[in-house]
């Protein structure tokens, strides 16, 4: 593993970034323009990567990036996120994001060695930080072929008993988009072949940061007027393309649960936002 550092890049929260997230994946939303606030998690619609064509890997991940050494395994994916909102960022900001390197944990499992890494955002405006993220990776061996799928177990009363359920299907025009805006040439979100005979999955891949977001957008209209303190996000099982997803939540005091679960009540990604 290499050295690394903190990587510091500044941006203005443009209304056109916003747009473009807006129009493709939250079209309900009002239209907002400068001076409005950014809805919570839309802060990870900025700051796209930025690693250099000749620092990726072969499977279009950062392998360079100033923060998170190289590791020797051959794929990466997106595990959850945790991320406390301090105070708005608004449309019009300035804003500075600080990554740098947390923690780096070697694993061993069932299918071969995993790197568990941790990489840690501060997003602020005018000195005062405004959103914490820590993003949460895995690095995998190589998919095998010839290893059995692991069962799906189905949860049906997660819908069954959400007092609100949105309903939504990703196709690969979305994919394309959300790839496009935040700059991700991870080919599992647009390369069927690889998606397929590399990482070993039916179909593309729906970003795990995408779906970060579509879950607060979620709980955000079915809980309106409330201010977000923390936000936590678990991936559990692949989010597909083309394929029904359902958004299923329930609150219970200062604390909302939204889980993402297929047509089959799989459960694919689990969200928990801690109200102010």
């Amino acid at each position: 593993m290499s050295a690394v550092s903190r990587v510091v890049r500044t941006e203005r929260i443009t209304a056109s970034t916003v747009e473009a997230y807006r129009g493709t994946f939250a079209a309900d939303d009002a239209v907002v323009a400068d001076g409005a606030d950014l809805p919570p998690a839309w802060e990870g619609v900025f700051f796209p990567f930025a690693a250099p064509f000749a620092d990726l890997r072969p499977d279009g991940t950062p392998a360079r990036d100033g923060v998170v050494p190289e590791i020797d395994l051959p794929r990466r994916m997106y595990a959850g996120e945790t991320t406390e909102f301090l105070r708005r960022i608004r449309l019009g900001d300035e804003a500075t994001q600080t990554t740098t390197l947390g923690s780096v944990v070697e694993k061993r499992g069932s299918r071969g060695r995993l790197v568990f890494v941790d990489v840690e955002r501060e997003y602020s405006v005018e000195g005062e930080t405004a959103v914490r993220s820590v993003w949460h990776d895995v690095f995998l061996e190589a998919s095998d072929p010839a290893a059995p799928a692991r069962a799906p177990h189905p949860e049906p009363s997660v819908a069954a008993d959400a007092e609100w359920i949105e309903e939504l299907t990703l196709d690969a025009r979305q994919l394309f988009r959300f790839s496009a805006l935040t700059f991700n040439t991870h080919l599992i979100h647009y390369d069927r072949e690889w998606a397929r005979d590399v990482e070993g999955l039916p179909d593309l891949l729906v970003h795990g940061p995408l779906t970060r977001i579509l879950l607060m957008d979620a709980v955000r209209r079915q809980v309106p007027g409330r201010e977000p303190a923390r936000l936590e996000v678990r991936a559990i099982a692949p989010v597909l393309v083309d394929r029904p997803l359902r958004l299923a939540g329930t609150t219970d005091g200062d604390r909302t649960r939204v889980t993402a679960v297929d047509g089959d009540d799989v459960i694919l990604a689990t969200a928990e936002v801690t109200w102010a």
